[in-house]
């Protein structure tokens, strides 16, 4: 996750300076249910409205926080599925916050009515996210529920109301594209602390000319208005935190935005980009899905490091016998062609490395949404390598039904 609100405090306050986290253990997004009320079209879980069996019991997920916890891990993201549909949710929850995790929620918001929004505010979770992904109609078809627009614009009410720490998570999609202004506005109208930027994981962008692909651009346009948006509020002086997430290549842009209009910043921010290092797949994010599969990141849903029923989190996460966690904890990481010749690869960490192997069944080549021109990333047209796309995967830490996001 860019912190972009983060790093621009920094400009007008030198003394904000991030620093790498000295904790041991990631932040885990555990996605405790796989069960929802809703069906959306970029659902990562590929979740319904029906019970999946051989979900962790309520013991285990709380013998599975205490190993957690020992282990350093500092923040817990409790996720779905619809994680307010899981009838202990608020149990664990409390054992969470009990046991000194930073604790956050992140739901659709459907479910949250004036009783529910009073256990969350009892609960005094540090952060309440809600999916919402245009104004309106827009958002119902992707939900595929009508109403679920309103449900959710009133959740956000409602904890607002409470005084709990509320945010909007938005996924970047191309057909949503047109409505990333609306949600802008609609988080300043709402008074909503936090804006997330998900990037969608697509798998198969290649490597057509960056200058030109539409999505590519949409992307651009859109984290650019991101960081102008954010400046703005810490202008007006508002405690606004605008992120993205999923597309490691916002830094870069970032970067470039602060060379261009604040250059006496830009060996600072430069190297505070260093410190925090691009993408933590594999190392200082973690995910735990309702099987108690552990994954590198929620992306990496269908290929398993390991089960929590098993072996503790802890061994899992520290095993480095397996090629992929191996890879993805060294630094720099094996990365090819485009991201292996880029000059920014200490800022980006090479990317999503999902969507490199979704697409050619190596998880090193290059990331093909990277949105940034061989220029931008000072490499020259002859060290391009073309990457090939793959039919399947023979991996046996990858599981069947794979989907290409």
């Amino acid at each position: 996750m860019l912190r972009i609100s983060q790093y621009l405090r920094m400009i007008n306050h030198p003394e904000n300076t991030p620093r790498k986290l000295t904790t041991q253990g990631p932040v885990v997004i555990w996605n405790l249910i796989r069960r929802c009320n809703l069906a959306c079209k970029h659902c990562y879980s590929i979740s319904a409205d029906t019970d999946f069996p051989g979900e962790l019991a309520t013991e285990k997920v709380m013998e599975v926080m205490k190993d957690l916890r020992q282990f350093g891990v500092p923040v817990l993201i409790l996720s779905g599925g619809e994680p307010l549909l899981r009838p202990d949710i608020f149990e664990i929850s409390e054992q969470a916050k009990q046991l000194g995790f930073y604790t956050a929620l992140s739901t659709n918001g459907t479910l949250i009515n004036e009783e529910q929004a009073d256990r969350v505010a009892n609960m005094h979770f540090d952060y309440v996210g809600i999916s919402i992904d245009g104004i309106g109609e827009v958002h119902d078809k992707f939900r595929r529920k009508q109403g679920a627009y309103e449900a959710s614009l009133k959740a956000i009410r409602l904890l607002k109301e409470r005084q709990v720490k509320t945010g909007l998570r938005f996924t970047l999609t191309e057909d949503n594209q047109a409505q990333f202004e609306g949600i802008l506005d609609l988080m300043s109208a709402e008074k909503v602390d936090k804006f997330y930027l998900s990037h969608l994981n697509y798998g198969g962008r290649g490597n057509k000319n960056r200058k030109d692909d539409v999505v590519h651009q949409a992307t651009r346009i859109a984290v650019e208005r991101l960081i102008e948006r954010a400046w703005q509020d810490i202008q007006a002086g508002l405690e606004t935190d605008f992120v993205t997430g999923n597309n490691d290549a916002d830094a870069v842009i970032l970067l470039h935005w602060v060379q261009k209009n604040h250059p006496d910043s830009a060996d600072k921010i430069a190297q505070a980009l260093r410190v925090w290092g691009g993408n933590g797949a594999g190392v200082s994010i973690a995910n735990i899905d309702n099987l108690g599969d552990v994954h590198p990141d929620t992306f990496w849903w269908q290929y398993s490091l390991g089960n929590v029923k098993d072996r503790a989190f802890s061994e899992i996460w520290r095993d480095t016998s397996n090629d992929l966690m191996a890879g993805l904890k060294q630094k720099p990481r094996p990365v090819k062609g485009r991201c292996g010749a880029c000059q920014f690869l200490d800022i980006c960490g090479g990317n999503a490395r999902i969507r490199a192997y979704q697409l050619t069944g190596d998880p090193w080549e290059e990331d093909p949404a990277c949105y940034l021109t061989d220029e931008e990333i000072g490499i020259a047209q002859t060290q391009r390598v073309e990457v090939k796309p793959y039919s399947r995967s023979t991996d046996p830490h990858w599981k069947k039904s794979t989907t290409v996001l």
